[in-house]
């Protein structure tokens, strides 16, 4: 069994947290539109989806990512 320090990054990082909570804001805020008939606040939220992606790869680049210099992994004792 390997511990989980040993394993390469699954997205356990400030980048790929921030990136998760925007779309899942723009995805659930999407979802109350387009059942409200909103079509212009559901494009809109389509933009916040496309811009936790950009948002989750520039953060990376920054050095927020798992290989970062940014990053500290968290221990589980």
């Amino acid at each position: 069994m390997t511990s989980q320090h040993e394993e390469p990054g699954h997205g356990d990082s400030p980048a790929a947290w921030t990136a998760v909570v925007v779309m899942l804001i723009g995805i659930a805020a999407g979802a109350v539109f387009f059942f409200l008939n909103m079509p212009t606040l559901v494009w809109v939220c389509v933009g916040v989806v496309a811009l936790g992606i950009i948002l989750g790869f520039v953060l990376s680049k920054a050095g927020y990512g798992v290989n970062g210099p940014k990053y500290s992994p968290k221990t589980h004792d």
